[in-house]
């Protein structure tokens, strides 16, 4: 368990940018999702 960290602190350490990207989709899509919600996004 702990090698499978230690890779993918390695691969976030060598590609920075991919970090933030992975964060920036995270927030879009929480985002979506409130909206969604919010605005009476189920079908009955």
């Amino acid at each position: 368990m702990s090698e499978s960290k230690s890779q993918i602190r390695t691969f976030f350490a060598e590609h920075p940018r991919l970090m933030g990207v992975l964060f920036a989709a995270c927030v879009l899509l929480s985002q979506a999702g409130t909206a969604v919600a919010g605005n009476g996004g189920g079908t009955y």
